[in-house]
């Protein structure tokens, strides 16, 4: 079975042709532009790519109407308002075309092709930019009543600490690379108060140069500080997880990006607050992975979309 994936980012796009096992046969990419000219190298390149592609899935950044496949003004995308991508995709190729926002599918591409394989409850975490989720409950992609399911970066973990997702103390403040450049600008700034100068940030001058990156290579090379900024945020995304551990009983918890590389820094605090916050009955049966499928999750988000639609046109959905 051939499909056709379609990753809309803020600044790339890609048109991938791949198989049901994930497996990319060809791909091309370019710069997002302006609305026009993104979405006409889309549609020919689409056209061009397609070879016996059986179903198109589109994934890109909310906020989506997933039902009646139109992206909706996303911040990442400026004047795509009301873009009728899956209208103008079916009437191109013939094919139906599939819309979802790009953390459930994330979520899908790692269940179907990577470290989600062959469980019913899974949960995907994006750990980036933001922090958002995808969850498998089931079997099955589970969105919400009105595709809003998954947003855990809006919770609240603590009154006080970064702002994420608007909030103070959410789940996103703690858990993104903002947030973690915030808290190491926090720990930096009150480092150098008491005279310890952070190899991070050696002087006041340098803490607008702070990123998520800085601190993590500090703390790999023994810095005190910069330790303590992920021990933090291990701490947190643990508190976080409990939570969704506690709700949602998963058999697997996925998380890309900062913890694929970061993991060394953030797994101990991490499980201890797990194993302090959540049911034990629960945290027993849980696994918490670092996604599999690295550079190429985006490209095969797409392709699992196509893939999980196709099946359950045909009413072979894995269950």
């Amino acid at each position: 079975m051939e499909l056709l994936g379609i990753d809309i980012g803020g600044t790339k796009c890609a048109v991938v042709r791949g198989n049901a096992q994930g497996e990319i046969l060809c791909k091309e990419s370019v710069p997002t532009t302006t609305v026009e000219e993104t979405l006409n190298w889309i549609l020919q390149t689409a056209e061009r790519l397609k070879g016996e592609s059986v179903a198109i899935g589109i994934s890109c950044g909310g906020p989506l109407d997933s039902e009646k496949g139109v992206i909706l003004s996303p911040p990442n995308l400026p004047d795509w308002d009301e873009v009728e991508i899956v209208r103008m995709l079916e009437e191109k190729l013939q094919i139906p075309a599939y819309l979802c926002n790009d953390a459930n599918a994330c979520a899908l591409a790692e269940w179907k092709f990577g470290a989600g394989r062959g469980c019913k409850n899974m949960i995907f975490l994006t750990f980036g930019t933001g922090l958002g989720a995808g969850l498998i409950l089931d079997g099955k992609l589970y969105a919400g009543t009105n595709g809003n399911a998954g947003e855990v970066g809006h919770i609240r973990l603590s009154d006080f600490g970064p702002v994420g997702y608007g909030k103070q103390g959410s789940f996103e403040g703690f858990a993104s690379g903002g947030g973690i450049a915030l808290l190491g600008k926090s720990f930096a700034l009150e480092a150098i108060q008491q005279g310890v100068k952070p190899s991070y940030c050696k002087d006041l001058s340098e803490l607008d140069t702070i990123t998520a990156k800085s601190i993590a290579a500090a703390a790999n090379e023994g810095d005190l500080t910069a330790c303590r900024v992920y021990e933090t945020t291990g701490k947190m995304l643990g508190k976080g997880l409990a939570i969704l551990i506690d709700i949602l009983n998963p058999e697997r918890i996925v998380i890309g990006s900062i913890f694929q590389r970061a993991e060394n820094l953030l797994r101990k605090a991490m499980e201890d607050a797990i194993c302090k916050e959540a049911l034990p009955a629960a945290a027993e049966v849980v696994k918490v992975l670092p996604a599999e499928l690295g550079e190429h999750l985006g490209d095969c988000a797409a392709l699992a979309l196509a893939l999980v639609c196709a099946e359950e046109k045909e009413g072979s959905y894995v269950q």
